[in-house]
Order: structure tokens, then C-alpha cells, then sequence
């Protein structure tokens, strides 16, 4: 086992020759939007993020559904369809799976991917003087929380979906140097997790803990601080109203309570802007730790892929409090 649970990392990485490595994770969770595909896309896309927030290459999957006995089973098709359609995209081949009877419909993925053992990209490895880079906006579990509520605007509803949609292939890519080059993780000769391309020391992604949750879990497991520049959050449309309308998830408040202990607020921070760092976000961003040097060019190669991405903070040397919002 290279990659357990003690640090809280996105997915267990066991090796199984010199240079092969299995990356092991499993997600499953309900209905965020009305459209069986589109949700059968979106927890797709959610269940292969933590592969790719590990360095891999997804390459199987199991689905995982609990759907109700006397439901539409057309329904469950278009789920189970637009699943595919993301396994597919991902080149990732769902090779089985299992279903139960249940009153609420539930619907994700086991997911398998390869990697070389060391070109794994753990959540520790962080050093001071980093750049903290994001690749997607904030927002989506205050949005989906507005649409439960049916009142979140098309627009506001729009861009949360194409973003929960959008998989992290094409930005892990080019953090791990295999953009264009089909090439494969597996099978690389490096003696760091360092790719050709950026020296990234770390990396994550920004899911049900949110982007503070998150951060800490990857300050902790490298033994240091980070600084998030409140200024440079790309915020997903319609985010801050729902905030400001009191469409806040119950996950938002538990991330809050958690975690707003190891947090320090270096100005007057809005309150809406505040509260959005907790937001538990569904198919979230890879949130990045690289060579300070090499921030830009990253920024600028993601945006390049139509990303919203954006350098959010550096990290620092460790203290108190954990994490510094400027």
C-alpha cells in the first residue's frame, strides 16, 4: 500500500509491480439536479475526480445503484446512459456493477486507475514558497441547494452543470505533463512525482469539505501553512445570491463548524465570500501546490482548455492559524 487513509487523501494507491500502481476510489450520492442523465453525468464525472487528483489514468469502474422498486425504469436508463457517457469520455470502461432496492435513488461509481508508484501526487508534499492553483469555480452546493429549492435561475443552474460535467482529464493532463501526448502515467522512469512539465508538490481536489476542508487537509499532511487570496476565487454565477438568499446546505454548515477554527482573516472579508469557502462542491477542482515560478504558465495553459482556473494562494511555513484568508 503506498496511499492509505491517514492523511485523508483522495484514493488508496496499491502497488502491484515496479511499475504499476492500482488508484482505488468509490463514490455514490443522490439526485442533485432533475435530469436522470445529466445526473447520471454528474456523478460520473464526481466519481472519477479522485483519480485524477491522484495523478492517474482511470481504466474500470463498477457501478453502484440503489433505485426505487416500483420507479420508472426509464429513468434509470437515462442515469445509467449518461454515467456511460462520461465513462466513455473518460476512456474508462465500466465493467459491471450492482444494484438494491431502495426508496431514494442513489447512483456513483468504483472506480480503478493506473499510475506509476512514483508519479503518485498525494495531498502531502506541499513546500513553502508554492503556489496554490484551482482549476473550477466555487459554488456548486449552494447552488444545488437553490435547485432543490426551485429557486435557482437557468442561468445560475446552467453553469453548475456544465462545470459538475467538465471532467478534471484534461486539467490533470497538463499538471501531470501527459496533455497531447496520449501518454500513459504508468510506466514513466522519474524518481519524483515531478512530471516534464510543472514540479507539482502536491495536489487535490475540492470536493464535499470544501476549498477550506480541503486545504487543510493538504496543510496538515505537509507540515505546513497556507495564505488563500480571497480576491482571486472564481466564483460559479449565481453562487453569492443563493448565499445571500440563504440556500446554504447542511454540509456547508458542518465544513464551516469544522474547520473555521484553523482559519484566520487577515481584512474584512465579506460574509457571502466567507461562508463560499466552506461550500461542498460536487465534481469540484483540482486545487494544486507547484513551483511558485511555474504558477502562470500553469493558469495560463488551463484557461487555454476554457478552465476558469486561477492561482488562489501560496503556501507558507507552518503557524498558526493553520490558514490565512487575505
Amino acid at each position: 500500500m503506498l496511499v492509505g487513509f491517514d492523511h485523508a487523501d483522495d484514493a488508496g494507491v496499491y502497488q502491484i509491480a515496479p511499475d504499476t500502481a492500482l488508484v482505488q476510489t468509490v463514490d455514490f450520492f443522490t439526485p442533485i439536479v432533475d435530469d436522470p442523465y445529466t445526473f447520471g453525468q454528474i456523478a460520473a464525472t464526481n466519481s472519477l475526480s479522485d483519480v485524477y487528483a491522484m495523478g492517474g489514468r482511470p481504466v474500470s469502474s463498477l457501478a453502484l445503484v440503489c433505485f426505487p422498486e416500483k420507479a420508472d425504469l426509464n429513468i434509470l436508463e437515462r442515469i445509467l446512459a449518461g454515467g456511460l457517457s462520461k465513462m466513455m469520455e473518460a476512456g474508462c470502461t465500466v465493467i459491471g456493477g450492482h444494484s438494491i432496492r431502495d426508496e431514494e435513488t442513489k447512483f456513483g461509481y468504483s472506480v480503478t486507475g493506473l499510475i506509476h508508484p512514483r508519479k503518485v501526487l498525494a495531498n502531502e508534499g506541499a513546500k513553502p514558497g508554492d503556489a496554490l492553483v484551482l482549476t473550477k469555480a466555487l459554488g456548486t452546493g449552494v447552488i444545488s441547494t437553490a435547485i432543490k429549492k426551485e429557486k435557482a435561475d437557468r442561468a445560475w443552474i446552467s453553469a453548475a452543470v456544465k462545470s459538475m460535467t467538465t471532467l478534471n482529464k484534461a486539467a490533470a493532463e497538463i499538471i501531470t505533463g501527459h496533455a497531447g501526448t496520449g501518454a500513459s502515467p504508468v510506466g514513466a522512469e522519474s524518481n519524483s512525482a515531478a512530471n516534464d512539465g510543472f514540479s507539482v508538490h502536491a495536489l487535490t481536489d475540492i470536493t464535499g469539505f470544501g476549498l477550506i476542508g480541503h486545504a487543510r487537509e493538504m496543510a496538515l499532511a505537509s507540515n505546513v501553512g497556507l495564505r488563500i487570496f480571497s480576491d482571486n476565487i472564481p466564483v460559479l454565477p449565481g453562487a453569492l445570491e443563493c448565499i445571500r438568499a440563504g440556500y446554504i446546505p447542511g454540509g456547508l454548515k458542518a465544513n464551516r463548524e469544522f474547520a473555521e477554527c484553523v482559519v484566520g482573516y487577515e481584512k474584512e472579508i465579506p460574509e457571502d465570500l466567507k461562508t463560499l469557502l466552506f461550500d461542498p462542491q460536487t465534481a469540484g477542482g483540482l486545487f494544486v501546490s507547484l513551483e511558485h515560478a511555474q504558477a502562470h504558465e500553469l493558469v495560463r495553459n488551463l484557461q487555454g482548455l476554457g478552465l476558469p482556473a486561477a492561482r488562489v494562494g501560496e503556501v507558507l511555513e507552518s503557524s498558526k492559524p493553520l490558514i490565512k484568508v487575505s
